[in-house]
Protein backbone atom coordinates (compact mmCIF):
# COMPACT_ATOMS: atom_id res chain seq x y z
CA UNK A 1 0.00 0.00 0.00
CA UNK A 2 1.34 3.42 -0.99
CA UNK A 3 1.80 6.01 1.74
CA UNK A 4 -1.31 7.33 3.40
CA UNK A 5 -1.52 11.05 4.11
CA UNK A 6 0.13 10.91 7.53
CA UNK A 7 2.97 8.65 6.37
CA UNK A 8 3.65 11.01 3.47
CA UNK A 9 3.83 13.98 5.85
CA UNK A 10 6.56 12.11 7.76
CA UNK A 11 8.42 11.08 4.59
CA UNK A 12 8.47 14.54 3.02
CA UNK A 13 10.30 16.56 5.75
CA UNK A 14 13.11 14.00 5.82
CA UNK A 15 13.60 14.26 2.06
CA UNK A 16 13.37 18.08 2.20
CA UNK A 17 16.02 18.41 4.93
CA UNK A 18 18.42 16.08 3.12
CA UNK A 19 17.71 17.86 -0.16
CA UNK A 20 18.89 21.24 1.11
CA UNK A 21 21.83 19.74 3.04
CA UNK A 22 23.18 18.06 -0.08
CA UNK A 23 25.10 19.89 -2.77
CA UNK A 24 23.33 20.66 -6.05
CA UNK A 25 25.24 17.94 -7.92
CA UNK A 26 23.86 15.19 -5.64
CA UNK A 27 20.26 16.28 -5.18
CA UNK A 28 19.09 14.31 -8.20
CA UNK A 29 20.42 11.13 -6.51
CA UNK A 30 18.30 11.80 -3.42
CA UNK A 31 15.16 12.58 -5.43
CA UNK A 32 15.66 9.50 -7.62
CA UNK A 33 16.12 7.25 -4.57
CA UNK A 34 13.10 8.84 -2.88
CA UNK A 35 11.01 8.37 -6.04
CA UNK A 36 11.88 4.70 -6.39
CA UNK A 37 11.26 4.12 -2.68
CA UNK A 38 7.95 5.97 -2.91
CA UNK A 39 6.75 3.77 -5.78
CA UNK A 40 8.10 0.51 -4.33
CA UNK A 41 6.26 1.15 -1.07
CA UNK A 42 3.19 0.09 -3.06
CA UNK A 43 4.59 -2.87 -5.05
CA UNK A 44 8.32 -3.58 -5.24
CA UNK A 45 8.32 -5.80 -8.33
CA UNK A 46 6.51 -3.35 -10.63
CA UNK A 47 9.37 -0.86 -10.49
CA UNK A 48 10.83 -3.00 -13.28
CA UNK A 49 8.27 -1.54 -15.71
CA UNK A 50 9.41 2.00 -14.96
CA UNK A 51 13.02 0.90 -15.42
CA UNK A 52 12.20 -0.70 -18.77
CA UNK A 53 10.46 2.46 -20.02
CA UNK A 54 13.35 4.56 -18.76
CA UNK A 55 16.09 2.55 -20.45
CA UNK A 56 14.24 2.12 -23.76
CA UNK A 57 13.33 5.81 -24.09
CA UNK A 58 16.78 6.94 -23.01
CA UNK A 59 18.48 4.76 -25.63
CA UNK A 60 15.90 5.54 -28.33
CA UNK A 61 16.03 9.32 -27.84
CA UNK A 62 19.81 9.42 -27.97
CA UNK A 63 19.74 7.07 -30.94
CA UNK A 64 17.34 9.36 -32.80
CA UNK A 65 19.68 12.31 -32.26
CA UNK A 66 22.63 10.39 -33.73
CA UNK A 67 20.80 9.20 -36.84
CA UNK A 68 20.99 11.01 -40.16
CA UNK A 69 18.37 8.82 -41.85
CA UNK A 70 14.79 10.00 -41.33
CA UNK A 71 13.61 6.43 -41.93
CA UNK A 72 15.79 5.07 -39.12
CA UNK A 73 14.56 7.82 -36.82
CA UNK A 74 11.00 6.70 -37.53
CA UNK A 75 11.89 3.10 -36.69
CA UNK A 76 13.45 4.17 -33.40
CA UNK A 77 10.41 6.27 -32.54
CA UNK A 78 8.22 3.24 -33.31
CA UNK A 79 10.28 1.18 -30.86
CA UNK A 80 9.61 3.71 -28.10
CA UNK A 81 5.90 4.17 -28.81
CA UNK A 82 5.20 0.45 -29.31
CA UNK A 83 7.14 -0.61 -26.21
CA UNK A 84 5.29 1.89 -24.02
CA UNK A 85 1.91 1.05 -25.51
CA UNK A 86 2.65 -2.68 -25.16
CA UNK A 87 3.42 -2.30 -21.47
CA UNK A 88 0.29 -0.21 -21.03
CA UNK A 89 -1.82 -2.54 -23.17
CA UNK A 90 -0.79 -5.79 -21.50
CA UNK A 91 -1.15 -4.61 -17.92
CA UNK A 92 -4.16 -2.33 -18.31
CA UNK A 93 -6.19 -3.52 -21.30
CA UNK A 94 -5.44 -7.21 -21.93
CA UNK A 95 -8.29 -8.53 -19.76
CA UNK A 96 -10.72 -6.00 -21.27
CA UNK A 97 -10.04 -7.33 -24.77
CA UNK A 98 -10.11 -10.95 -23.58
CA UNK A 99 -13.49 -10.45 -21.88
CA UNK A 100 -14.97 -8.88 -25.03
CA UNK A 101 -13.53 -11.60 -27.27
CA UNK A 102 -15.09 -14.19 -24.95
CA UNK A 103 -18.42 -12.41 -25.24
CA UNK A 104 -18.19 -12.56 -29.05
CA UNK A 105 -17.32 -16.28 -28.88
CA UNK A 106 -20.34 -16.97 -26.67
CA UNK A 107 -22.63 -14.89 -28.89
CA UNK A 108 -21.44 -16.89 -31.91
CA UNK A 109 -22.33 -20.15 -30.18
CA UNK A 110 -18.82 -21.11 -29.14
CA UNK A 111 -17.93 -22.60 -25.78
CA UNK A 112 -14.17 -22.23 -25.43
CA UNK A 113 -12.98 -19.20 -23.48
CA UNK A 114 -9.68 -17.39 -23.24
CA UNK A 115 -8.47 -17.21 -19.66
CA UNK A 116 -8.00 -13.77 -18.13
CA UNK A 117 -4.45 -12.72 -17.25
CA UNK A 118 -5.55 -10.97 -14.02
CA UNK A 119 -2.37 -8.92 -13.85
CA UNK A 120 -1.89 -6.27 -11.17
CA UNK A 121 -2.53 -2.82 -12.64
CA UNK A 122 0.64 -0.81 -11.95
CA UNK A 123 -0.19 2.42 -10.19
CA UNK A 124 0.11 5.50 -12.39
CA UNK A 125 1.10 3.49 -15.48
CA UNK A 126 -0.97 5.68 -17.81
CA UNK A 127 0.78 8.79 -16.55
CA UNK A 128 4.42 7.79 -16.81
CA UNK A 129 4.01 5.99 -20.17
CA UNK A 130 2.43 9.13 -21.67
CA UNK A 131 5.16 11.28 -20.16
CA UNK A 132 7.97 9.19 -21.65
CA UNK A 133 6.25 8.90 -25.04
CA UNK A 134 5.85 12.66 -25.31
CA UNK A 135 9.58 13.00 -24.62
CA UNK A 136 10.68 10.70 -27.46
CA UNK A 137 8.13 12.23 -29.86
CA UNK A 138 9.47 15.72 -29.09
CA UNK A 139 13.05 14.51 -29.64
CA UNK A 140 11.98 12.95 -32.94
CA UNK A 141 10.33 16.20 -34.07
CA UNK A 142 13.42 18.19 -33.17
CA UNK A 143 11.63 20.18 -30.47
CA UNK A 144 13.91 18.83 -27.77
CA UNK A 145 17.51 17.67 -27.45
CA UNK A 146 17.87 14.25 -25.83
CA UNK A 147 18.92 14.10 -22.18
CA UNK A 148 22.45 12.67 -21.98
CA UNK A 149 22.45 12.11 -18.21
CA UNK A 150 20.73 8.78 -17.52
CA UNK A 151 20.15 9.61 -13.85
CA UNK A 152 18.44 12.93 -14.61
CA UNK A 153 16.31 11.26 -17.28
CA UNK A 154 15.36 8.45 -14.88
CA UNK A 155 14.28 11.11 -12.37
CA UNK A 156 12.17 12.81 -15.06
CA UNK A 157 10.33 9.53 -15.62
CA UNK A 158 9.69 8.70 -11.96
CA UNK A 159 9.79 12.03 -10.08
CA UNK A 160 7.71 11.07 -7.05
CA UNK A 161 5.39 14.06 -6.44
CA UNK A 162 3.70 13.61 -9.84
CA UNK A 163 4.63 9.99 -10.62
CA UNK A 164 1.34 8.24 -9.99
CA UNK A 165 -1.30 10.84 -10.90
CA UNK A 166 0.34 13.70 -12.75
CA UNK A 167 0.38 16.44 -13.82
CA UNK A 168 1.77 14.88 -17.01
CA UNK A 169 4.88 17.00 -17.41
CA UNK A 170 6.66 17.84 -20.64
CA UNK A 171 10.37 17.14 -20.75
CA UNK A 172 11.03 20.67 -22.00
CA UNK A 173 9.84 21.96 -18.63
CA UNK A 174 10.62 19.28 -16.06
CA UNK A 175 14.13 18.33 -17.23
CA UNK A 176 15.12 21.99 -17.01
CA UNK A 177 13.59 22.28 -13.55
CA UNK A 178 15.44 19.16 -12.34
CA UNK A 179 18.75 20.49 -13.66
CA UNK A 180 18.61 24.06 -12.37
CA UNK A 181 20.52 25.11 -9.27
CA UNK A 182 18.20 25.76 -6.35
CA UNK A 183 18.92 27.54 -3.08
CA UNK A 184 16.70 27.50 -0.03
CA UNK A 185 13.83 29.96 -0.38
CA UNK A 186 11.30 30.83 2.29
CA UNK A 187 8.94 32.00 -0.45
CA UNK A 188 9.07 28.62 -2.23
CA UNK A 189 8.69 26.74 1.04
CA UNK A 190 5.78 28.88 2.21
CA UNK A 191 3.91 28.90 -1.12
CA UNK A 192 4.45 25.18 -1.63
CA UNK A 193 3.32 24.31 1.90
CA UNK A 194 0.15 26.40 1.55
CA UNK A 195 -0.75 24.65 -1.70
CA UNK A 196 0.08 21.22 -0.27
CA UNK A 197 -2.07 21.76 2.82
CA UNK A 198 -4.92 23.02 0.63
CA UNK A 199 -4.60 19.86 -1.45
CA UNK A 200 -4.74 17.67 1.65
CA UNK A 201 -7.79 19.61 2.85
CA UNK A 202 -9.59 18.94 -0.43
CA UNK A 203 -8.61 15.28 -0.26
CA UNK A 204 -9.24 14.19 3.34
CA UNK A 205 -11.92 16.69 4.41
CA UNK A 206 -14.01 16.98 1.24
CA UNK A 207 -13.27 14.11 -1.16
CA UNK A 208 -12.87 11.28 1.33
CA UNK A 209 -15.86 12.39 3.39
CA UNK A 210 -18.07 12.67 0.31
CA UNK A 211 -16.77 9.30 -0.82
CA UNK A 212 -18.54 7.65 2.12
CA UNK A 213 -21.94 8.74 0.76
CA UNK A 214 -21.04 8.27 -2.91
CA UNK A 215 -19.79 4.72 -2.35
CA UNK A 216 -22.93 3.71 -0.48
CA UNK A 217 -25.14 4.91 -3.31
CA UNK A 218 -23.07 3.73 -6.28
CA UNK A 219 -22.27 0.34 -4.75
CA UNK A 220 -25.99 -0.36 -4.36
CA UNK A 221 -27.86 1.87 -6.84
CA UNK A 222 -30.94 -0.37 -6.85
CA UNK A 223 -31.43 0.47 -3.17
CA UNK A 224 -32.02 4.17 -3.83
CA UNK A 225 -34.50 6.28 -5.77
CA UNK A 226 -34.10 9.37 -7.94
CA UNK A 227 -33.25 12.08 -5.41
CA UNK A 228 -30.63 9.94 -3.69
CA UNK A 229 -29.13 9.00 -7.07
CA UNK A 230 -29.01 12.67 -8.11
CA UNK A 231 -27.38 13.53 -4.79
CA UNK A 232 -24.84 10.74 -5.18
CA UNK A 233 -23.93 11.89 -8.69
CA UNK A 234 -23.63 15.55 -7.67
CA UNK A 235 -21.45 14.62 -4.69
CA UNK A 236 -19.25 12.47 -6.91
CA UNK A 237 -18.65 15.44 -9.21
CA UNK A 238 -17.30 17.35 -6.20
CA UNK A 239 -15.49 14.30 -4.84
CA UNK A 240 -13.50 13.59 -8.00
CA UNK A 241 -12.66 17.27 -8.44
CA UNK A 242 -11.39 17.59 -4.86
CA UNK A 243 -9.62 14.24 -4.99
CA UNK A 244 -7.80 14.79 -8.27
CA UNK A 245 -7.16 18.53 -8.03
CA UNK A 246 -6.15 17.92 -4.42
CA UNK A 247 -3.46 15.48 -5.57
CA UNK A 248 -2.29 17.93 -8.24
CA UNK A 249 -2.06 20.71 -5.64
CA UNK A 250 -0.04 18.43 -3.34
CA UNK A 251 2.30 17.47 -6.20
CA UNK A 252 2.78 21.08 -7.32
CA UNK A 253 3.16 22.31 -3.72
CA UNK A 254 5.70 19.64 -2.75
CA UNK A 255 7.70 20.33 -5.91
CA UNK A 256 7.77 24.06 -5.20
CA UNK A 257 9.22 23.27 -1.78
CA UNK A 258 12.11 21.67 -3.68
CA UNK A 259 12.30 24.76 -5.89
CA UNK A 260 10.83 22.82 -8.83
CA UNK A 261 7.90 24.33 -10.74
CA UNK A 262 5.22 22.03 -12.15
CA UNK A 263 2.38 23.16 -14.41
CA UNK A 264 -1.06 23.98 -13.03
CA UNK A 265 -3.50 21.13 -13.71
CA UNK A 266 -6.90 22.58 -12.66
CA UNK A 267 -8.48 26.04 -12.95
CA UNK A 268 -11.94 25.96 -11.35
CA UNK A 269 -13.41 23.64 -14.05
CA UNK A 270 -17.00 23.81 -12.79
CA UNK A 271 -17.08 27.54 -13.50
CA UNK A 272 -16.75 26.83 -17.25
CA UNK A 273 -19.40 28.36 -19.51
CA UNK A 274 -18.86 25.83 -22.32
CA UNK A 275 -17.55 22.29 -22.76
CA UNK A 276 -14.49 23.47 -24.65
CA UNK A 277 -13.72 25.81 -21.74
CA UNK A 278 -14.25 22.95 -19.29
CA UNK A 279 -11.45 21.00 -20.98
CA UNK A 280 -9.11 23.97 -20.72
CA UNK A 281 -9.70 23.91 -16.97
CA UNK A 282 -9.95 20.17 -16.11
CA UNK A 283 -6.85 17.93 -16.10
CA UNK A 284 -5.09 20.51 -18.25
CA UNK A 285 -1.90 18.49 -18.73
CA UNK A 286 -3.82 15.53 -20.21
CA UNK A 287 -6.01 17.73 -22.40
CA UNK A 288 -2.93 19.40 -23.84
CA UNK A 289 -1.21 16.02 -24.30
CA UNK A 290 -4.09 14.72 -26.41
CA UNK A 291 -4.24 18.01 -28.29
CA UNK A 292 -0.55 17.94 -29.23
CA UNK A 293 0.02 14.21 -29.76
CA UNK A 294 -3.30 12.97 -31.13
CA UNK A 295 -5.72 15.75 -32.12
CA UNK A 296 -3.26 17.84 -34.15
CA UNK A 297 -1.64 14.80 -35.88
CA UNK A 298 -5.16 13.67 -36.88
CA UNK A 299 -5.62 17.02 -38.59
CA UNK A 300 -7.24 18.97 -35.79
CA UNK A 301 -9.55 21.72 -37.01
CA UNK A 302 -7.52 22.21 -40.21
CA UNK A 303 -9.43 19.38 -41.90
CA UNK A 304 -12.93 19.52 -43.39
CA UNK A 305 -15.68 20.14 -40.86
CA UNK A 306 -16.92 16.49 -40.79
CA UNK A 307 -13.35 15.26 -40.32
CA UNK A 308 -12.69 17.91 -37.66
CA UNK A 309 -15.73 16.79 -35.66
CA UNK A 310 -14.69 13.16 -36.10
CA UNK A 311 -11.24 14.08 -34.79
CA UNK A 312 -12.87 15.52 -31.66
CA UNK A 313 -14.86 12.33 -31.12
CA UNK A 314 -11.82 10.09 -31.65
CA UNK A 315 -9.76 12.08 -29.15
CA UNK A 316 -12.41 11.83 -26.44
CA UNK A 317 -13.10 8.15 -27.05
CA UNK A 318 -9.37 7.49 -26.68
CA UNK A 319 -9.31 9.73 -23.60
CA UNK A 320 -12.12 7.70 -22.07
CA UNK A 321 -10.29 4.46 -22.81
CA UNK A 322 -7.10 5.95 -21.34
CA UNK A 323 -8.96 6.43 -18.06
CA UNK A 324 -10.04 2.83 -17.71
CA UNK A 325 -10.43 -0.51 -19.46
CA UNK A 326 -14.24 -0.57 -19.41
CA UNK A 327 -17.10 0.47 -21.66
CA UNK A 328 -18.27 2.88 -18.98
CA UNK A 329 -15.14 5.00 -19.47
CA UNK A 330 -15.42 4.84 -23.26
CA UNK A 331 -19.03 6.06 -23.07
CA UNK A 332 -17.96 8.82 -20.67
CA UNK A 333 -15.35 9.99 -23.17
CA UNK A 334 -17.79 9.62 -26.06
CA UNK A 335 -20.35 11.80 -24.30
CA UNK A 336 -17.82 14.61 -23.93
CA UNK A 337 -16.92 14.20 -27.59
CA UNK A 338 -20.60 14.53 -28.52
CA UNK A 339 -21.00 17.56 -26.25
CA UNK A 340 -18.19 19.31 -28.11
CA UNK A 341 -19.52 18.28 -31.53
CA UNK A 342 -22.97 19.72 -30.76
CA UNK A 343 -21.39 22.83 -29.26
CA UNK A 344 -19.37 23.41 -32.43
CA UNK A 345 -22.38 22.81 -34.68
CA UNK A 346 -24.46 25.44 -32.90
CA UNK A 347 -24.14 29.04 -34.10
CA UNK A 348 -21.60 31.10 -32.18
CA UNK A 349 -22.92 33.93 -30.04
CA UNK A 350 -21.12 36.94 -28.71
CA UNK A 351 -19.98 36.73 -25.12
CA UNK A 352 -22.36 38.35 -22.66
CA UNK A 353 -21.60 39.99 -19.32
CA UNK A 354 -25.08 39.17 -18.04
CA UNK A 355 -24.50 37.42 -14.70
CA UNK A 356 -27.79 35.51 -14.86
CA UNK A 357 -27.02 34.18 -18.34
CA UNK A 358 -23.53 33.15 -17.24
CA UNK A 359 -25.02 31.37 -14.26
CA UNK A 360 -27.45 29.46 -16.49
CA UNK A 361 -24.63 28.44 -18.85
CA UNK A 362 -22.44 27.34 -15.96
CA UNK A 363 -25.27 25.26 -14.49
CA UNK A 364 -26.08 23.71 -17.88
CA UNK A 365 -22.45 22.66 -18.43
CA UNK A 366 -22.18 21.29 -14.89
CA UNK A 367 -25.37 19.23 -15.23
CA UNK A 368 -24.22 17.56 -18.46
CA UNK A 369 -20.71 17.02 -17.12
CA UNK A 370 -22.27 15.51 -14.01
CA UNK A 371 -24.48 13.27 -16.17
CA UNK A 372 -21.36 11.93 -17.89
CA UNK A 373 -19.75 11.30 -14.49
CA UNK A 374 -22.45 8.66 -13.87
CA UNK A 375 -20.74 6.39 -16.42
CA UNK A 376 -17.30 7.26 -15.04
CA UNK A 377 -18.25 6.23 -11.48
CA UNK A 378 -20.72 3.38 -12.08
CA UNK A 379 -19.40 -0.09 -11.37
CA UNK A 380 -20.94 -1.45 -14.58
CA UNK A 381 -22.96 -0.40 -17.61
CA UNK A 382 -26.09 -1.96 -16.09
CA UNK A 383 -25.62 0.12 -12.92
CA UNK A 384 -25.15 3.28 -14.99
CA UNK A 385 -28.31 2.68 -17.03
CA UNK A 386 -30.27 1.80 -13.87
CA UNK A 387 -29.23 5.11 -12.31
CA UNK A 388 -30.20 7.08 -15.42
CA UNK A 389 -33.57 5.30 -15.73
CA UNK A 390 -34.43 6.14 -12.11
CA UNK A 391 -33.26 9.76 -11.91
CA UNK A 392 -36.85 10.95 -12.27
CA UNK A 393 -38.24 8.58 -9.62
CA UNK A 394 -38.58 11.05 -6.74
CA UNK A 395 -40.02 10.02 -3.40
CA UNK A 396 -39.35 12.46 -0.58
CA UNK A 397 -40.04 9.87 2.12
CA UNK A 398 -37.40 7.53 0.73
CA UNK A 399 -34.94 10.40 0.39
CA UNK A 400 -35.48 11.34 4.03
CA UNK A 401 -34.80 7.75 5.04
CA UNK A 402 -31.61 7.80 2.96
CA UNK A 403 -30.33 10.94 4.72
CA UNK A 404 -31.19 9.52 8.13
CA UNK A 405 -29.39 6.34 7.16
CA UNK A 406 -26.24 8.35 6.52
CA UNK A 407 -26.56 9.94 9.95
CA UNK A 408 -28.47 13.21 9.84
CA UNK A 409 -26.14 15.40 11.91
CA UNK A 410 -23.01 14.07 10.24
CA UNK A 411 -24.55 14.57 6.81
CA UNK A 412 -25.69 18.13 7.59
CA UNK A 413 -22.23 19.00 8.93
CA UNK A 414 -20.68 17.68 5.73
CA UNK A 415 -23.06 19.80 3.65
CA UNK A 416 -22.12 22.91 5.66
CA UNK A 417 -18.40 22.19 5.13
CA UNK A 418 -19.08 21.61 1.43
CA UNK A 419 -20.93 24.92 1.14
CA UNK A 420 -18.02 26.75 2.80
CA UNK A 421 -15.63 25.00 0.41
CA UNK A 422 -17.63 26.06 -2.66
CA UNK A 423 -17.45 29.68 -1.45
CA UNK A 424 -13.74 29.74 -0.58
CA UNK A 425 -12.41 27.55 -3.42
CA UNK A 426 -12.27 30.44 -5.96
CA UNK A 427 -10.60 32.65 -3.33
CA UNK A 428 -8.00 30.02 -2.46
CA UNK A 429 -7.42 29.30 -6.13
CA UNK A 430 -6.61 32.95 -6.78
CA UNK A 431 -4.39 33.26 -3.71
CA UNK A 432 -2.47 30.04 -4.37
CA UNK A 433 -2.32 29.69 -8.14
CA UNK A 434 -1.39 33.36 -8.70
CA UNK A 435 1.15 33.22 -5.86
CA UNK A 436 -0.41 36.24 -4.15
CA UNK A 437 2.00 37.75 -1.59
CA UNK A 438 0.71 37.25 1.95
CA UNK A 439 1.82 38.69 5.26
CA UNK A 440 3.10 36.45 8.05
CA UNK A 441 -0.20 36.55 9.95
CA UNK A 442 -2.18 35.75 6.79
CA UNK A 443 0.06 32.76 6.14
CA UNK A 444 -0.35 31.58 9.71
CA UNK A 445 -4.13 31.99 9.51
CA UNK A 446 -4.31 29.80 6.40
CA UNK A 447 -1.94 27.19 7.85
CA UNK A 448 -3.68 26.95 11.21
CA UNK A 449 -7.24 26.98 9.85
CA UNK A 450 -6.61 24.33 7.21
CA UNK A 451 -4.55 22.17 9.57
CA UNK A 452 -7.24 22.34 12.25
CA UNK A 453 -9.95 21.48 9.72
CA UNK A 454 -7.91 18.50 8.47
CA UNK A 455 -7.31 17.18 12.00
CA UNK A 456 -10.91 17.71 13.15
CA UNK A 457 -12.91 16.83 10.04
CA UNK A 458 -10.48 14.76 7.98
CA UNK A 459 -11.17 11.13 7.16
CA UNK A 460 -7.98 9.13 7.67
CA UNK A 461 -9.03 5.69 6.47
CA UNK A 462 -7.04 3.77 3.86
CA UNK A 463 -8.44 5.74 0.91
CA UNK A 464 -6.13 6.15 -2.08
CA UNK A 465 -6.47 8.94 -4.62
CA UNK A 466 -9.00 8.04 -7.29
CA UNK A 467 -6.58 8.59 -10.15
CA UNK A 468 -4.01 6.14 -8.73
CA UNK A 469 -5.99 3.42 -10.56
CA UNK A 470 -5.27 5.05 -13.93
Amino acid sequence: MLFNSLEFLLFLPLVLVLYYLLGSSMRWVLLLAASYYFYMSWEVSLIILILISTVIDYLVSNGIARQESHRKKKWLLAVSVLSNLTILGVFKYADFFIENINQVILAAGGTSKIHLLRLILPMGISFYTFQTMSYTIDVYKGKLKPEKHLGIFALYVCYFPQLVAGPIERAGNLLGELRKKVSFSYENLSWGFRLMIWGFFKKVVIADRLGIYVDQIYNNPSGYDGLALILGSALFAIQIYCDFSGYSDIAIGVSRMFGIKLRINFKLPYTALSFSEFWTRWHISLSQWFRDYLYIPLGGNRASKPRWLLNLLIVFLVSGFWHGAAWTFIIWGGLHGLYLIVENLLPKREASNNILLKGVKMLFVFILVDFAWIFFRANSLSDAFHIIENLGNWQLANFSETINGFGLLTFLLMMVILLIFVIIDPIMDRILKENTPLSLWQNQLIYSTLTAAILIFGFFGEVQFLYFQF
